[in-house]
């Protein structure tokens, strides 16, 4: 997959659970299944799609597929195609988390570690989670509300192992923001989650699950887990 960063404005978080029932299948077709699935997924025109495994993790979850695309529409025509394609038949929704990449108003110029899903390798694990603030937090004056985010991206710069992107999803999903973490060192990724709950910041924090955590797989290799034969 390319690496080119342009047009990528639009992001996607798709949990799918498999249903038990296709482990129990046939060699042949499971195989059959895994492989077309696959092709789908790789095949997706104009989405960008790295793929983690959910495997016994939470309840439901199977698969994690995270997604950077140009439109909404491709996200939805890749979805649509991976659904309907071999063991994508056999697949359920359980979440889709949607947001837009935008400038932020607190940020003037990202750094490396706010830009971590669109260069370099990828870490081992993936952490994405919706956040919605209160009416509240939108009222306060613009420096007041700077001064809060100045405090939590601080606090963020403290742990540089742990890399994140912020979407946009007023209008478009029901959270405000769409947030995802990536990282080698989930223990690190847990104290900077701790030390962010004693900001300013939480006050107005009014919901921020569900939390997947994935851990990053080649295509293969998370069909392999999943039972697929000879992946």
């Amino acid at each position: 997959m390319s690496e080119s960063t342009s047009g990528w404005r639009y992001v996607q978080a798709l949990a799918l659970g498999l249903d038990p029932e296709w482990r129990r299948g046939p060699d042949h077709c499971r195989a059959e299944d895994a492989a077309v699935f696959a092709q789908a997924v790789r095949e997706a025109s104009g989405v960008a799609t790295f793929v983690y495994s959910m495997v016994g993790l939470q309840p439901g979850v199977d698969l994690l597929l995270w997604r950077l695309a140009g439109s909404l529409d491709q996200i939805e025509e890749a979805a649509a195609i991976a659904l309907r394609s071999g063991m994508g038949r056999w697949m359920r929704v359980r979440e889709s988390l949607l947001g837009i990449v935008q400038g932020s108003q607190y940020v003037k110029k990202p750094t490396p570690q706010e830009q971590s899903m669109f260069v370099g390798e990828r870490s081992r694990y993936l952490i994405v989670y919706p956040f919605t603030k209160s009416a509240e937090w939108y009222l306060l004056g613009r420096e007041t509300r700077q001064g809060i985010m100045n405090e939590h991206m601080r606090v963020g710069h403290e742990y540089p192992q742990v890399r994140q992107l912020l979407a946009n999803s007023f209008g478009v999903d029901d959270q405000d923001f769409l947030v995802a973490y990536e990282t080698d060192d989930l223990e690190a990724f847990s104290r900077l989650v701790r030390d962010l709950r004693a900001t300013e910041g939480r006050r107005w924090t009014v919901s921020d699950h569900p939390i997947l955590v994935g851990v990053h797989r080649s295509l293969d290799e998370a069909l392999r887990l999943l039972g697929a034969p000879g992946q």
